[in-house]
């Protein structure tokens, strides 16, 4: 190497040493600022922050300039690596509070991908993870960082092959467990930061067994950052994040209200049938708005949004649900956003963290389940300051329970009233729908269905009241010729009747009424006990109320299981205390004498109904038995087995074995003779057809040579003899061997050069041969002819 090469890389490595030095000082004096960072002071603006250069300059670049509350008051914290949770509104720069936190923390750890996963934020949603993961290549566009965004839907094995090289990673709770599981070679060990945006979602039990799986994997010694518009203060979920003092931060609860000023809010009230007229009518009066519709769930968001297209409302329809896959679902999140007038049809996956620009109202057909549902959902509008309208559909049911837990919140919400002149009726149009068309009969039913359960299965009584729901009436408005079955309301029904009230049976009296007791002791006399049970059967045929009383009363008693079967035996102790202090016995049936079963009990009505079906007795009947005639004409069966004694007075067990197999043996010899004399005939008969067919072949195969008969009479007359002389030599003889020596000799004799005779081809060559040769003119000509041909006969 020359001296002046030798110069030139001896400067290159002095400056980066340099650079290194620089980095490191800037690193370690980025991190005294940050861990000296005042909290009692109110910053403005990101600048006034301790940050690095390569995140100011993508805030700069993002238009992020000045900081909102939530910002001001949680990223101080964060950023001296205190555990954070946060409470803010919808729409307040949540979002930002946290990502510059992860971001900083790994930047002043000079984190590489050499050093694995660094930061992990987990979000409820995928459309919320996939927006979080697009603010955060906004603003860490400068840092060399790797980011890695994992979410179900998209295709496993691309993941599987990149997420070992991701430094942040925002992701779902199932598809990071299922990385967790499958994904070889993925730790979690040595992650510094861990951020659950929408917290009081993910931590909820719909999560509960999976955000403990999680958990589990991730080291207890690191920063945890929980941000939410409702945030949760429970100790146990505290405690089961491992939190260490965490810092409560929150906006809401400084202002007068839980919702932004901003956003004006309104209900009504109305009755169930009456929904979607009001919701049509609202659709054709705002057709130049941008607007979110929430309903409870997926069945109801694809009839509505299935039915309204047919309707034609006049404004640009769209709808969003969980069963929807995921290519559709960030379709549909992109063409919303984009659009200045539609109407999304959406259930709460929408509700939750979503930024959906420019939203001017946000209408709740369907309740949500608590107070904090609806702040999420209005929270779509009225976004960075910006107005809107919220609008929330109840029922009078509904009504004082949901006020009452808005309030509560700090909800401000007006009560509005609807125009009935102005209200349309589309019950007729979706009438004429279900019948026209299968499919949407089909979701109209799994619609009505699915508002039943989703009312049923709210945890909050106050507010949601399955008795008071008019249901006939609402499956009318739906369009449904009538009402479908919901069971799960009539089991729950008959359960909340039994437990009120007390079974009522004649012949019973209670005792220690005026004292108030619990217990009560029942009396009846032996003799009402068969005429209470045929009377309390009559009834359950006559109104049976379970699934298990409309089983026992069907005629096809034959397609019940085993299961079923067993339970019949343990019928009638239908009115037994929990005491078991009277037991009643199954009234006596007068039955047959051919279906009296001695030493058991008597049938019951069920199995007397089997019993004497037809398609019992078959199946039941005495199978036939095979029988043998001996010599004086007395049957016995074919196999009959033998005494003891009987066997061992005739000999040994060997010699009785021997004996059975000398017997059996000669019997085998005589049957294998008959067999064989059988099958040769058979051969035999078959060898015959075969000489049959090839005379037949041959007499045709002649015909074709007749045109020579006046010009070779001797070849004709010698032919003919030959062709005779076999035929009546080989019937004549019968032997195999026989056979086979004069049809040799014959082919031999007749056919030297050609040993294939099917289908007379060398007799057809022959002939061609023939006819070819000059016809002869002299006698002479002709017999030199003939001795040809006999020749090659």
């Amino acid at each position: 190497m020359s001296i002046q090469r030798r110069k030139k890389h001896n400067r290159s490595n002095e400056r980066r040493k340099l650079k290194r030095e620089e980095a490191l000082k800037e690193l370690e004096v980025l991190e005294k600022n940050c861990q000296n960072l005042p909290l009692n002071l109110e910053y403005e603006s990101f600048k006034e922050l301790p940050l690095s250069l390569l995140t100011q300059q993508g805030l700069q670049q993002s238009n992020y300039i000045e900081m909102t509350k939530i910002q001001r008051k949680a990223i101080p914290l964060a950023l001296r690596g205190r555990d954070v949770l946060g409470a803010a509104k919808t729409g307040s720069g949540k979002t930002l509070a946290f990502l510059i936190p992860v971001i900083e923390s790994l930047y002043r750890k000079s984190w590489t991908q050499l050093d694995g996963l660094g930061a992990l934020v987990i979000a409820p949603t995928r459309e919320l993870a996939i927006q979080i993961f697009e603010v955060l290549r906004k603003i860490g566009r400068k840092h060399s960082l790797s980011a890695g965004l994992v979410i179900g839907g998209k295709n496993v094995d691309v993941e599987q092959e990149r997420i070992n090289r991701m430094n942040i990673l925002i992701c779902t709770p199932g598809r990071l467990l299922q990385h967790m599981d499958q994904t070889a070679n993925f730790k979690c060990d040595n992650i510094q930061v861990l951020v659950l945006d929408e917290a009081d979602r993910i931590l909820d039990l719909g999560f509960e067994k999976t955000i403990n799986a999680i958990i589990e994997n991730l080291p207890k010694e690191r920063q945890t950052l929980m941000f939410s518009a409702t945030q949760t203060k429970s100790v146990k979920d505290l405690a089961r994040l491992s939190l260490e003092d965490p810092e409560y931060v929150s906006i809401i609860e400084d202002s007068e209200h839980s919702t932004p000023i901003s956003l004006s809010q309104h209900y009504l009230v109305c009755e169930l049938p009456q929904k979607l007229d009001i919701l049509f009518s609202f659709i054709k009066s705002h057709l130049q708005a941008k607007v979110l519709v929430f309903l409870s769930s997926c069945k109801q968001v694809r009839f509505v949004f299935e039915t309204f297209c047919k309707l034609h409302p006049g404004a640009p329809l769209l709808h969003l649900h969980g069963k929807q896959k995921q290519t559709k679902r960030l379709e549909i999140f992109n063409k919303f956003s984009s659009m200045k007038h539609a109407y999304l049809f959406a259930t709460d996956i929408a509700a939750r963290g979503l930024d959906f620009p420019a939203v001017d109202w946000v209408v709740q057909v369907d309740a949500p389940e608590n107070a904090e549902t609806y702040i999420h959902r209005v929270g779509r509008t009225a976004r960075y300051d910006a107005s809107g309208h919220a609008l929330l559909f109840l029922l009078t049911s509904e009504e004082q329970g949901m006020k009452a837990a808005l309030d509560k919140k700090k909800v401000p919400i007006d009560k509005i009233k609807v125009k009935s002149s102005k209200t349309i009726s589309i019950q007729k149009q979706l009438q004429s729908l279900c019948f026209k068309d299968p499919e949407i009969k089909y979701l109209g039913q799994k619609a009505f269905v699915s508002y039943i359960r989703s009312i049923y299965l709210q945890s909050d009584k106050s507010i949601f009241k399955v008795d008071e729901l008019p249901i006939e009436e609402f499956a009318a408005t739906l369009g449904l010729p009538g009402t479908p079955k919901i069971k799960f309301v009539k089991k729950a029904q008959s359960k909340n009747a039994t437990r009120q009230k007390p079974k009522k049976v004649p012949g019973y009296s209670s005792s220690d009424e005026d004292e108030g007791n619990s217990v009560k002791i029942l009396e009846m006399n032996s003799n009402t006990l068969p005429n209470l049970d045929v009377q309390e059967k009559k009834r359950k045929e006559a109104n049976p109320k379970s699934k298990l009383d409309k089983m026992f009363n069907r005629k096809n008693m034959s397609v019940l299981t085993d299961h079923y079967k067993k339970l019949v035996d343990q019928e009638a102790d239908n009115i037994t205390s929990e005491e078991e202090l009277i037991t009643l016995k199954r009234a006596n049936h007068e039955l047959s004498d051919e279906l009296k079963q001695p030493g058991r009990d008597p049938l019951s009505k069920r199995k007397l109904m089997k019993a004497t079906s037809k398609k019992f007795i078959i199946k039941n009947a005495p199978r036939g038995k095979r029988l043998i005639f001996d010599d004086d004409g007395n049957p016995h069966q074919v196999y009959e087995f033998q005494d003891e004694k009987a066997f061992r007075s005739a000999g040994d067990i060997a010699s009785q074995k021997k004996e059975f197999i000398e017997k059996e043996f000669e019997v085998m010899k005589k049957e294998d003779i008959t067999d064989k004399i059988i099958a040769r005939d058979k051969r035999q008969e078959k060898k015959i057809k075969k000489k049959v067919k090839l005379k037949e072949e041959l007499e045709e195969n002649m015909k074709s040579v007749v045109t020579l008969s006046t010009t070779l009479p001797m070849y004709k007359e010698f032919h003919e003899d030959e062709l005779n002389k076999n035929a009546e030599r080989d019937f004549e003889e019968s032997s195999d061997e026989e056979y086979e020596r004069l049809s040799n000799k014959r082919q031999a004799a007749s056919l030297p050069d050609h040993t294939d005779l099917n289908g007379g081809e060398a007799l057809i060559n022959k002939k061609r041969k023939l006819l070819e040769i000059e016809e002869p003119k002299t006698l002479e000509d002709q017999e030199a002819l003939a001795l040809k041909l006999l020749n090659r006969l």
